[in-house]
């Protein structure tokens, strides 16, 4: 079968802020309180879009989340206006402000675990969208994601969207899947923190179970003898590797990733792999820089390619065999994701390509709408004493009709 894996990036939206809301997340949480730059974060996330665009690998753009979540603030027994809904959270209990206002559905490889056609059982694309359960901030976008992607992917003969699950599920960031060619059938590589029912006592949350991962590759009716599931090392977990995208990518029949990642040697998948050790790159180094966290893309002349945050350039990395290229992702690094973070992998074939439509894939055109559109209706800066103002509900209402007309 023919088919192509296309990168789904979150458009970074206007409310972009730093609430160091996400903990265990080291750059979050040391990021709480700057003053961000929503303009140049959105900028900056589109730029990668167009490089990765202009290399010839297929990009796709979702739509950021309506924020703040007024639905979350009502289902809360708030009432009255909205404009007076927020008046009454900035007084009562802000930090419940700052997080219905977090713009972290940006961060689309956390969205949902994908499965291509030629994986399951009834040869439709399947997607379940995580629950996020580890984070209040997180948690709010489930239903919003499972309801923007029953509309995206809405054809029920081609694909299948999935309800999140009861468990803690953060999706793709801790989902690989391997294959020699995209359309080919793949193997999946699973990686937990935890099982729902360990009781261990620990520092920061262990966000991705396992049975939500078994649960997955029973509901996508994956062949289980191409489904496997690793550990995390929950020695990395205290020191904030939060996702296994921070210390593993793969991707094709290529796997990177860091000698301390797991608790137990990889199983037999039949792959190359690149094992970084500690002497070539620290735990410390990998974190600060966001290393694993970069895109591993395949070029149209299937040459892989790392797509690197700009903090890598000052590594040493001639032990590595792979072509690099640096993107400056700042304002999304400080507030805990890099480039891997902002983007959903879905394979996808020609026929299921047409019924998605022309609207959310990307080209110069809509590059062009869209700068111009985050040019005129976002922020330069935004602190967290701005977000008790409801006027600026009403600039991402407006700045949010906008983009529905692009």
């Amino acid at each position: 079968m023919k088919a192509e894996e296309i990168n789904f990036d979150g458009l970074i939206g206007p409310t972009h802020h730093f609430g160091g809301h996400a903990y265990g997340n080291l750059a979050s949480m040391e990021g709480q309180k700057r003053i961000s730059n929503p303009k140049k974060a959105a900028l900056q996330g589109l730029k990668k879009m167009k490089m990765l665009h202009d290399l010839g690998v297929p990009q796709g753009i979702l739509p950021p989340h309506r924020r703040p979540s007024m639905r979350t603030l009502r289902s809360l027994g708030f009432s009255g206006s909205e404009a007076q809904i927020i008046e009454s959270v900035a007084k009562k209990d802000p930090r419940l402000l700052y997080a219905v206002y977090s713009a972290s559905s940006m961060w689309a490889a956390n969205s949902a675990t994908v499965s291509p056609s030629v994986d399951t059982s009834d040869g439709r694309l399947h997607l379940t969208v995580a629950s996020l359960l580890s984070h209040f901030h997180r948690s709010i976008e489930a239903q919003e994601t499972f309801e923007l992607f029953q509309a995206l992917f809405a054809d029920p003969k081609l694909f299948k969207v999935h309800p999140p699950l009861p468990c803690g599920d953060e999706g793709a960031a801790n989902h690989t899947r391997f294959c020699s060619e995209y359309g080919q059938e793949g193997t999946h590589l699973f990686v937990y923190s935890q099982s729902v029912f360990d009781r261990s006592s620990h520092t920061y949350p262990f966000r991705q179970t396992k049975e939500a991962q078994q649960a997955i590759v029973r509901k996508h009716g994956l062949n289980q003898e191409r489904a496997f599931y690793m550990r995390q090392n929950s020695h990395l977990i205290e020191r904030g590797v939060f996702h296994n995208d921070l210390i593993a990518v793969g991707n094709q029949n290529l796997f990177l990733y860091h000698e301390k990642a797991f608790t137990e040697p990889l199983p037999p998948l039949s792959i190359e792999t690149i094992r970084v050790t500690e002497n070539q790159l620290t735990i410390k180094q990998a974190l600060q820089s966001y290393f694993f966290n970069s895109q591993l893309v395949s070029l149209p002349d299937k040459t892989p390619l790392l797509i690197a945050p700009k903090e890598c350039a000052s590594l040493d990395l001639n032990w590595l065999n792979l072509n690099i290229k640096y993107v400056d992702l700042s304002e999304s690094l400080q507030n805990g994701g890099g480039p891997a973070c902002l983007r959903l992998r879905v394979v996808m074939n020609t026929q299921e390509k047409e019924a998605l439509g022309s609207t959310l894939l990307f080209s110069e055109a809509l590059y062009t709408q869209l700068v111009e559109w985050v040019k005129l209706h976002y922020r330069e800066q935004l602190t967290l004493a701005d977000l008790h103002d409801p006027k600026l509900l009403t600039e991402v209402d407006e700045a949010l009709d906008a983009l529905t007309q692009i």
